[in-house]
């Protein structure tokens, strides 16, 4: 590891004029990512800014339009509040999902989000929430839907000078469910073969509102529009679900690799969306 300066400013104009005066420094949020990455020189920054220390970034509050969570929030507070836990509670399930204790004391949902990785855990939930990235820059504040939040592999959407603020998930509605579920094959291999976040509002008997996206099957965390159009407006029921499964294996391009291959990774897609929207969908009609 080559050695770097460190700052922890307490403010944003001061993180925002950090990241002007060097441009190649890196954001500390939890770590658990960039401090691996330091160790084997994927990155060689010049400056580390940590924004633990930035309130913005450390919020967790929810109001009458959603939640609103710091980019370095941890996932041990998300796990443990009590308003996530009565109205997201797919977060939760999340939040726990990720690593074991010692990493969930120190990760957090922005910092996975900003890593870009295609097999990331939380992106494919966030998606499914409607969730969008607040962004603070040399020009200004800006919001970002998730689902354009990651370009490549490793590669996010922020300009240079930017960072993630917080993430903001609206309030969901009566009849509004949210489900992640992800395989990998065994538990000491903790990265995902391949994920499936879905979320769905029924109302009256019919689905009015749908998002299904997907994990380690593109170079990105993928949302499938293709299954918002097909299942909203209908009845719940074993064939729509069937229909959104085939869809999901359709818009997947997995690669082949060390964990699984890429027709492995593909069935997983209609096995995944099948359980998750069951999950998400009551009183499915055979």
């Amino acid at each position: 590891m080559k050695s770097f300066d460190y700052l922890a400013p307490g403010t944003l104009d001061e993180a925002l004029r950090a990241l002007a005066a060097r441009p190649a420094a890196k954001i500390l949020a939890g770590g658990t990512d960039l401090l691996v990455q330091l160790k084997n020189g994927r990155h060689e920054p010049p400056l580390v800014v940590d924004v633990k220390r930035i309130p913005d970034l450390t919020a967790l509050r929810m109001d009458d339009a959603g939640l609103t969570l710091g980019a370095a929030v941890p996932c041990i507070r998300i796990a443990r509040d009590a308003d996530v836990r009565k109205h997201y509670p797919s977060l939760v399930e999340l939040a726990s999902l990720i690593g074991g204790t010692a990493i969930q004391g120190r990760a957090s949902i922005g910092g996975n989000l900003c890593n870009a990785s295609p097999s990331a855990d939380s992106v494919p939930l966030l998606i499914a929430l409607s969730a969008v990235a607040r962004i603070a820059g040399p020009g200004g504040a800006r919001e970002l839907p998730v689902e354009a939040f990651c370009i490549a592999p490793g590669r996010n959407a922020l300009a240079p000078g930017e960072f993630l603020v917080s993430l903001f998930v609206p309030r969901p509605g009566a009849g509004f469910r949210a489900h992640y579920l992800r395989f990998i094959p065994r538990n000491e291999m903790d990265i995902a073969v391949a994920g499936v976040g879905a979320s769905a509002t029924v109302t009256g008997g019919r689905i009015t509102a749908a998002r299904l996206a997907l994990a380690s099957v593109a170079p990105t965390p993928l949302f499938v529009r293709e299954v918002t159009e097909v299942l909203v407006g209908q009845t719940p029921s074993a064939a729509i679900i069937q229909r959104a499964a085939e869809l999901a294996q359709a818009a997947a391009r997995p690669i082949t690799d060390m964990r699984a291959p890429a027709e492995y990774r593909r069935h997983l897609c209609g096995v995944l969306t099948k359980r998750a929207l069951t999950a998400v969908l009551p009183e499915i009609q055979q």
